[in-house]
This record gives C-alpha cells, sequence and structure tokens, in this order.
C-alpha cells in the first residue's frame, strides 16, 4: 500500500515474545517491502519502537490483536492509525512445521491491497421509542429508558395505568409495522390514549382503528412473534425475552445508544434495466426476491426495488442474481475477486504451492484467533479470508479462487449466513469445478474447525492459474474454461442461471414473442428472414420466453457452454421465406402464408383468385392492389369540382 508520499511502506514485525517464527529477509523478498527487524513485545516495553514507526507515517504493524492499542498511540500523537495485520493467529501461530512465510505474505498482500471507500447515507434517529408488552414488564423499562429517550408504552394488557406523564402510554393492537431505525411507522387498531383531566385515575379515549404513527426505535417485549422477518437484522427493532431480565437490560441498553446520526452502508446496486423479473405482467426470475431475508426487495413492475434502509447487506440477492442487475458493493464484486486472486498469486510467488481458501466473517475470524491462542491454529496452507458479507460469496468467487491456483475453498458458515442460498451457490460450484473443492463447514468449535482441515487431503491446484476479469458471468466462464481446457459443455442443474434455449421446430410458428421479451437479448431475430436466433452466452434461464410461448415451443438444457460457439449467434430455427408474387420481395415464412391461404380459402370474405392473392402480396403491393381494384375500400365518389367565380356570377345571372 504505498503511503501518501508515494514511498512504499514498511513492515513492522514482531514475534509476539518469541511464541511465533518471523524470517524478516523472506518476508521482505515475498511481499516486496521493507521490513523492520524483529521485535519481541511491540505492545510493551518496545512500545517506543513502535510509536516512532506510527509517526514516520509509513508503516504497516504486522499485529492485529493490539491494534486498538496502536491507535490510541496514533491518536496522542496526532498522527494517522498505522495499518495493522494479522499474521500472528493466522500464520503464525500453527503446530505446522512448514515455513509460515507464504502464508504471512499473502496475508499482508491482501491487507495492503487499496479498498475502494463504501457509500454510506446519514439515518437520523431522534429518540422516538416505542415499548411493546405487558405493563409489568413495559412500564419498568419505560422509566429505565424516559431520561435516554422519548418513550411511548403501547400495553398489552388491562392493568391499571400509572399515574405518571413522564411518558405515554396506549392502548390497542399493532396492525402492522415497517421501516427501520429512524424511520418505523406503525398502525394500530382499538388505540385508545391517556385521558389524564380530572380527579381520580386516568382514563382512555375511545378505540380508534387504523391510527398511524411514526418511531425511531421499537422495544418489543411481548416475547411474542417477531414484527419482521429476520427480526435480527432489521436496525432499531429491538427483541428480549420478557422472561429473562438480562436479556430484557441488554435490549434497554441497545435502545438508549440509539440517538443520534449513523452511516447507513449501502450494501447493494441495482441496475434495473438488466433485471429479469418480468416482462408484460409475466413473472420470470425471482432469486432476490425469494431469498433476501429482511424482504428489503419487492416487486416493482418489470424491475425488483430494494430498500436501502431495510436491507442487512447478507450479499445473497447479488450472489443469485444471474443477469448482474444487483451487485454487492460495500466493496464491489470486483475488488473481493482481486483479494482472492491476490492472496493466492503471492502465495505461490513466495514458493507456497497449492493454498486453500477459508472464507469467514468477523464470527469465524475470532474462532480463528481462539484455536491459535489454545489450540494447534490452522494449517499453514489454509489462508483465511474475511469478507464483509459471506453470502456474497458465491459461485464465481469460488470458482475464481480455484482458477487462480487454490486446491480448495471452504467457507466457515457464521450465525447470520443465509444457509439456503448459500447451499445453492456450492452445489453450483461443485458441478462447475467438476470436483469436490467447495464446501461448507458448519462448525462452532475453533478446535474441531481445526482437525477438520488437518483430516483433509489437499487436492491438487490448476497447472497454470488464471485470473478472469469482467462481470460476474464472464468471470465463471473463463475460470470454467481453465479449469475443464478439454471440455466443451458442463451438464448443470435446473436452477442454474446458464444454459440453452431448446425449441420444438414442429410446434414453433416464428411468431416471436420471445424475442420482444427477452430481458438479456439472447433470443433475436432477422429482420431479412424469418429466423429465431439465440446467444447462449446471454442467457439466464429465466423461464420468461417457455412462459410467453403460446405454442409452448421453448423448453431449456441447463449447462455451460465453454465453446466459441456460446458467444456468437445461432439460428435456433428458420423458416423457407414466402416471395411476394407481385414484386417478388421476401416477407413471412412460406408455411404461415400457405396456412392462412388456405384457412382463408373458405371464407365469404376471400371468394376468387383475386382476393385470395393479396394474401400473398407484401405490405406495398397489397395497398396498390387494393386500391386499383374495382371494390377499392379507398375509394369514394368522384371529387367536386373547385367553385370558381364564374360559378358564382352565373349563379346572380340566373336570377
Amino acid at each position: 500500500m504505498p503511503a501518501e508520499n508515494g514511498a512504499s511502506p514498511t513492515l513492522i514485525l514482531c514475534d509476539c515474545a518469541g511464541s511465533q517464527s518471523i524470517d524478516g529477509e523472506a518476508l521482505a523478498k515475498a511481499t516486496g517491502l521493507r521490513c523492520s527487524r524483529v521485535h519481541t513485545h511491540l505492545c510493551g516495553p518496545e512500545l517506543e519502537k513502535a510509536a516512532a514507526a506510527i509517526t514516520d507515517g509509513n508503516a504497516v504493524i504486522c499485529c492485529g490483536q493490539e491494534a486498538d492499542l496502536f491507535e490510541e498511540v496514533a491518536n496522542d500523537l496526532g498522527v494517522e492509525p498505522a495499518l495493522c495485520v494479522d499474521i500472528r493467529d493466522r500464520a503464525g501461530w500453527s503446530d505446522d512445521e512448514t515455513s509460515p512465510t507464504p502464508k504471512m505474505a499473502a496475508l499482508i498482500a491482501d491487507a495492503t491491497l487499496s479498498s475502494p471507500s463504501t457509500k454510506t447515507v446519514d439515518v437520523v434517529s431522534e429518540g422516538l421509542c416505542l415499548i411493546i408488552g405487558t405493563s409489568e414488564v413495559a412500564l419498568r423499562a419505560a422509566h429505565q429508558l424516559k431520561g435516554a429517550l422519548s418513550v411511548t408504552v403501547l400495553v398489552t394488557d388491562n392493568e391499571d395505568t400509572p399515574h405518571d406523564r413522564s411518558f405515554d402510554v396506549i392502548r390497542g393492537s399493532l396492525r402492522r409495522a415497517s421501516g427501520a431505525l429512524g424511520n418505523f411507522e406503525v398502525t394500530f387498531d382499538a388505540f385508545q390514549q391517556i385521558v389524564s383531566a380530572g380527579r381520580g385515575g386516568f382514563g382512555f379515549t375511545d378505540p380508534q382503528n387504523g391510527a398511524e404513527s411514526e418511531c425511531d426505535i421499537i422495544l418489543d417485549l411481548t416475547g411474542g412473534t417477531p414484527l419482521f422477518p429476520a427480526p435480527e437484522k432489521r436496525e432499531g427493532y429491538l427483541r428480549a425475552d420478557p422472561k429473562s431480565e438480562p436479556a430484557v437490560a441488554s435490549a434497554i441498553f441497545d435502545a438508549a445508544q440509539l440517538v443520534g446520526t449513523f452511516e447507513k452502508p449501502l450494501y447493494v446496486k441495482l441496475e434495473a434495466s438488466l433485471c429479469a423479473h418480468s416482462r408484460a405482467e409475466q413473472i420470470a426470475c425471482s432469486n432476490c426476491l425469494d431469498n433476501c431475508p429482511t424482504s428489503a426487495i419487492t416487486s416493482a413492475g418489470e424491475h425488483v426495488a430494494i430498500d436501502p434502509m431495510i436491507c442487512a447487506g447478507c450479499g445473497s440477492c447479488a450472489a443469485l442474481c444471474p443477469s448482474g442487475a444487483i451487485t454487492y458493493d460495500a466493496p464491489a464484486t470486483d475488488h473481493l475477486i482481486r483479494r482472492i486472486q491476490t492472496v493466492a498469486q503471492t502465495y505461490q510467488g513466495a514458493g507456497g504451492d497449492a493454498p486453500r481458501l477459508l472464507a469467514v466473517d468477523a464470527h469465524g475470524s475470532e474462532m480463528i484467533r481462539l484455536l491459535a491462542r489454545f489450540g494447534a491454529g490452522l494449517p499453514t496452507d489454509v489462508i483465511p479470508l474475511e469478507v464483509p458479507a459471506l453470502n456474497a460469496f458465491g459461485h464465481t468467487e469460488a470458482l475464481a479462487a480455484l482458477a487462480a491456483g487454490c486446491s480448495q475453498v471452504s467457507i466457515l458458515l457464521g450465525p447470520g449466513t443465509e444457509r439456503d442460498a448459500m447451499e445453492r451457490e456450492v452445489a453450483l460450484a461443485l458441478e462447475i469445478s467438476g470436483a469436490p473443492h467447495v464446501q461448507l463447514l458448519d462448525i462452532a468449535d475453533p478446535d474441531a474447525l481445526g482437525d477438520k482441515l488437518r483430516e483433509e487431503i489437499s487436492a491438487a491446484a490448476i497447472e497454470a492459474p488464471v485470473r478472469p476479469m469482467g462481470s460476474r458471468r464472464q468471470i465463471t466462464r473463463q475460470a470454467a474454461k481453465a479449469l475443464h481446457p478439454d471440455t466443451d459443455y458442463i451438464d448443470l442443474p435446473d436452477t442454474a442461471p446458464y444454459g440453452a434455449v431448446v425449441v420444438n421446430q414442429d410446434a414453433c410458428t416464428l411468431c416471436l414473442s420471445c424475442v420482444s421479451l427477452c430481458p438479456s437479448g439472447a433470443l433475436g431475430d432477422n429482420s431479412d428472414l424469418p429466423q429465431l436466433r439465440f446467444q447462449e452466452d446471454a442467457c439466464l434461464q429465466c423461464g420468461l420466453c417457455a412462459g410467453i410461448c403460446p405454442e409452448n415451443a421453448i423448453s431449456y438444457s441447463p449447462r455451460l457452454n465453454l465453446t466459441d460457439e456460446a458467444l456468437t449467434q445461432t439460428v435456433l430455427y428458420e423458416e423457407e421465406p414466402f416471395a411476394c408474387v407481385e414484386c417478388g420481395s421476401l416477407f413471412g415464412s412460406k408455411s404461415t402464408i400457405d396456412r392462412i391461404t388456405e384457412k382463408l380459402a373458405g371464407h365469404s370474405m376471400y371468394q376468387g383468385n383475386d382476393a385470395l392473392r393479396m394474401i400473398q402480396m407484401c405490405d406495398n403491393c397489397r395497398v396498390q392492389a387494393q386500391y386499383h381494384s374495382e371494390d377499392n375500400p379507398f375509394a369514394s365518389g368522384e371529387r367536386p369540382r373547385p367553385r370558381t367565380t364564374d360559378d358564382y356570377l352565373s349563379k346572380r345571372r340566373d336570377h
């Protein structure tokens, strides 16, 4: 990572009290960066050495554990914090006897790779909090929060209300809730507000249905069905079991922190023109709709719409989108591909062979830290790659890793991973790779993770690694060609977004309805000849053409065509064109004209050869023939002679 002054950074090395072995000379050669001497205790007695490197402003400290300490030092010095990279827990602390240098170099290369900034939008929460629950639990929570938030309590029982006006109390049932932090909209039935006037206890207004309001935070202490799908991913919505005091206390604490302005990442980007969701009210692809855990994606006619305030950034939609209409953007997909290729290339360039890639989230990284400190650590050929959204690591990323020289790709499931979507992507990657090189690991114990990775025999990696670029579909195709240099076709499951369109030529009438609705342009026509043309590389297998075909003449063949034919237009079906009987120009298909002529031969309006002959004419000749025919439909009476001055004068003389 070049510094602002253009100079290459210096790696500040530390062997953590002699608990790991670091070969500074080999690491400098592998990374192309300068290395300091190997320190022993940068976070303790040698902290001034770290401070000096931070002050220099051109350092990468090879320690992840004490990143907070080094950031505090930078703040005290009034300088920018140094980049910290963990090569100890992920590489140095391993019981393997092989050198960790290639893996350390790969981790440093990944950490120093420039990363694009994430787009964000400000979310403002003014602290308007709706608490829902029984009087006993909800009112107690309201008393604790009333100093930090503006509280309204929806009590779900008919207990006496408190004589406390420091917060609002309402009754009713919550019919609907939508939105997220800073922008919740709620609708109540049987809504009642307190009437505080007069002596005695407080009363309530008459019930009202359909009352609407807004709030910034919802604290749900009912213990019942969540108000939203994937409630743990809905920002601003907090739930707790009312029978668990620690859970309620934790939710109250979290609610008190949700006041102010927050940066909401814009996780995904939508290009509506590429979306294959629908055409002409015919539903086609619904992968993102079916797999969005928070229901942030909705149908908006011919394409989908994404509510960025509800989107939790799991990445499933981007991995499953066949057309590339939805792409992950925090950071972008091409950055993740570049990271994968960088770690593989650096590992191999440092003398390593056939690395295994382990994709993890923050939970997986913590498991690795525990495995390193209290267990045998990761095998030296396993490179952990922490990604912001594990579900965005789909079949394309796995194949890109295999094509880059990785012998295996493992994905460690985390608590927030959408398993169904991930299993589908892994199954597709396995079909395309043709070998068990990709796997899901559902392991929660660090030692069990280490044992699993050590008991596996590393498979052979590709002999000539490649680094494909482009869209996800292009990367998948290039990676598959590298993995199968002698293969033309790979059969795929029915849910795959790659394949061919198959036309029943006995049923097709070349109406070309499929061409007009194809969202990707895979199907096309020929303006000069009656043909149905097809480019397989562009086909999404979305089902739209089969659903719209009036003759049910279209079916699919899921496969990945690795030949150059997939990149060109081929003719799926064609017919002999019909030549106009007058001018000889080609129009329509011969079978269609013959069929229409045959069917209309007995019709009362088409008696005689002249009428039937017009069916066999092109548009221009047909108009000419009709105009000059005896029963010309365009004909009218003789045009009146224009009146002249003589006409008016003669009329006056006659009188």
